[in-house]
């Protein structure tokens, strides 16, 4: 597999393309015979099967360079797969399809995000030169006054930015909806979201412009300032509101997508139940919070933990716009800077702490779409 890799590397880049996109296709097409074909019953296609089992986990590990007892380890529990799915309750076949169906995206969650996160976890306790030095990197987040900064703006962004961002989409939807423009007013809010974080942070980076004054102002905010006698302010340089600041940039862009996902949920709200609510002789707030509210909540609660999940993961802002100002920091920026200096073990270290503040949002909205289903 190296040599392959490197052999293609070494080629001309349109000579590159052609080549990836047809071991691409290759690989796609035994894949999809192999499910299609090789679970038919009959004796053909269980030689098929068996030849399956065997070859492909000896040239898996073939490729990727292991050592031969491991290409004959890999070759007997593939014949150990076979006699599975031979004497399978569910038929001749049936595992060998429901693993080849499978395959693609375990290996993908496998490379890409379980032994990552199993190679981060086991970085965190060692140190810069991979000596095991068990919990110090966390002792040392934990007993830094600038790491606790870093923590608490990561907190507050998770508190502040899907509140925010969710009661103004909220808010948004329910005002335009059935309006006469509401198409464009969604567009006008949504267009954000088309927009990249460092372009939106770049954006916001002129509105909070500053220059000493008696200089021409090309900030938005100055510009107002001034224009009614007021003194310039280097707002990115105000403790706490700097963060504060830097949190409206995620709102602007964020808003957009909750008014979309909470419009569309409005508009499934049975016309049946307002109209009955309306008859009882509640007012549009009563129907609002009695009737649209309990019918949106999946919805509500959906857009609340994707916005915070993106907002503690956020990073690409503070770098773009904070960097250079003080008490601004959040824990995916200062994993990159750790990681710059080279102290990788304190960068996985604030890597597992962001992963155990994400975690709990994770595991209530799995638990939430459970209920939804057994509901259905």
């Amino acid at each position: 597999m190296k040599d392959l890799l490197t052999w293609i590397g070494s080629l001309p880049p349109l000579a590159q393309i052609p080549i990836v996109v047809g071991l691409f296709l290759v690989a796609a097409t035994a894949i999809v015979l192999l499910i299609e074909v090789a679970p038919r019953p009959g004796r053909k296609f269980t030689i098929i099967r068996f030849a399956a089992c065997l070859v492909i986990p000896g040239i898996i590990f073939l490729l990727l360079g292991s050592v031969w007892w491991a290409v004959a380890a890999a070759i007997v529990f593939g014949g150990l797969f076979f006699l599975l799915d031979y004497r399978s309750r569910q038929g001749k076949g049936y595992l060998f399809a429901l693993v080849g169906f499978l395959a693609p995206a375990i290996v993908l969650l496998l490379i890409g995000l379980v032994y990552p996160s199993i190679q981060t976890i086991f970085l965190s306790f060692q140190s810069n030169r991979g000596n095991w030095i068990g919990f110090d990197n966390f002792v040392w987040i934990f007993s830094q006054p600038a790491n606790l900064v870093v923590i608490r703006n990561t907190i507050i962004w998770v508190l502040v930015v899907p509140a925010f961002s969710t009661a103004l989409g909220l808010a948004y939807a329910v005002f335009i909806d059935k309006s006469r423009g509401e198409k464009f007013f969604k567009i006008l809010v949504f267009m954000p979201m088309a927009i990249s974080f460092v372009g939106a942070s770049i954006i916001w980076r002129f509105v909070y412009a500053y220059r000493p004054e008696g200089e021409s102002q090309i900030g938005v905010l100055n510009g107002l300032v001034t224009l009614f006698g007021g003194e310039p302010v280097n707002w990115l340089q105000q403790v706490p509101l700097n963060s504060f600041l830097l949190m409206v940039v995620l709102i602007w862009v964020q808003t957009g997508f909750a008014m979309v996902v909470l419009s569309a949920s409005i508009k499934g709200v049975p016309i049946e139940q307002i109209e009955a609510a309306q008859l009882d002789g509640t007012n549009a707030w009563q129907r609002f919070v009695n009737v649209t509210i309990p019918a949106i909540r999946p919805s509500i609660i959906v857009v609340l933990t994707t916005i915070s999940i993106a907002s503690l993961k956020v990073f690409d802002i503070v770098r773009t716009m904070g960097l250079a100002y003080p008490d601004t920091g959040v824990i995916a920026n200062e994993m990159v800077t750790l990681l710059q200096k080279f102290e990788a073990g304190r960068s996985a270290a604030f890597a597992v702490v962001l992963f155990l503040l994400v975690l709990p949002i994770v595991i209530y909205n799995a638990r939430h779409i459970q209920k939804a289903r057994e509901l259905r």
